[in-house]
């Protein structure tokens, strides 16, 4: 019952962390658009580079905003330990490992928190 606890604990810890940086890169995606756009206004009458600019101020924010959307969704399933939720972050965290220094410090604890024999017991309970 002890671990279970200490699981419980984690969980609630990587479901805070997603809910968290979900936040802030929404408020990233959107501070990268607004700056990309205010860049695209310097090189108008350039046709290429403000093409450019106008492809990243769109596809960037977007992937951001796409990813940091699964994040908060994954950490607020994992809060009342649903299971797709957990299925989620496990994408969501693998995916992270890539952004290093920060996603793989999140994305490595992560893993292992849901990873867990403990962990799944938690989650099947919930079904």
């Amino acid at each position: 019952m002890e671990e279970s606890n200490r699981m419980r604990k984690h969980v609630t810890v990587v479901g805070a962390i997603h809910i968290g940086f979900g936040i802030i890169g929404l408020i990233g995606a959107l501070t990268v658009f607004f700056a990309l756009r205010f860049a695209s206004g310097f090189v108008e009458g350039d046709d290429i580079p403000e093409t450019v600019l106008k492809f990243l101020s769109l596809s960037l924010p977007m992937l951001i905003g796409f990813t940091s959307t699964l994040g908060l969704v994954g950490g607020i399933g994992l809060l009342s330990f649903q299971p797709w939720a957990r299925y989620l972050v496990i994408v969501v965290a693998a995916l992270g490992c890539l952004n290093i220094p920060i996603g793989t410090l999140k994305g490595v604890y992560s893993l292992w928190v849901l990873l867990q024999d403990d962990t799944l017991k938690l989650f099947e309970r919930r079904q």
